[in-house]
């Protein structure tokens, strides 16, 4: 296991919370699943080098993201039960105190050493293949380089905002 950060404490607690509102039946705009994916790639991109100016920019960023989604989702919960509210709010309040809530395992998605220099990089991994050409557009539309390790592994590497644009719209292969 690896220590966690009291934000990615937060991020584990709203996943859950969004998972938990979705058994409920609550129709959550799927919007919320692609900021809160965003939302890790933000977190491990800061946790690569938490002193260098841009990954505290980052950081601050995250913060920002964080907290409106935590705000929408709270709102959804207030909604439907007011103590089951307090039961998520309690859950957030701990974990910002740097409390240990959740344990994430080691195979967690890190970031790729060795990208090319002024570059930042991600790694996706799909549950199932995917045709070259179905990312291709997407690598040429937001200006980055899409490599595939294997077929279900892709590589990414450009600027930090169009790797962010391109796994928005990457996203939707992870259901597939």
């Amino acid at each position: 296991m690896i220590l966690l950060l009291p934000i990615e404490q937060t991020w584990l607690i709203l996943v859950d919370l969004l998972t938990d509102l979705k058994k409920r039946g609550l129709d959550i705009p799927n919007s919320i699943n692609k900021d809160i994916s965003l939302l890790k790639t933000s977190i491990n991109f800061y946790k690569k080098d938490m002193s260098h100016p841009d990954m505290i920019k980052e950081f601050d960023r995250a913060n920002i993201i964080i907290t409106d989604i935590q705000d929408k989702l709270l709102e959804y919960a207030e909604n439907l039960d007011v103590e089951y509210y307090k039961e998520w709010v309690d859950k957030l309040r701990r974990a910002n105190l740097g409390e240990e809530i959740y344990k994430q395992p080691e195979t967690a998605s890190k970031f790729i050493e060795g990208a090319p220099p002024g570059f930042s990089s991600a790694k996706v991994h799909l549950k199932k293949p995917i045709a070259e050409d179905r990312v291709q557009e997407i690598a040429e539309y937001n200006n980055i380089i899409i490599e595939f390790e294997d077929d279900t592994t892709l590589a990414l590497f450009g600027n930090s905002d169009n790797i962010k644009m391109s796994l928005k719209e990457i996203a939707p292969f992870f259901n597939e």
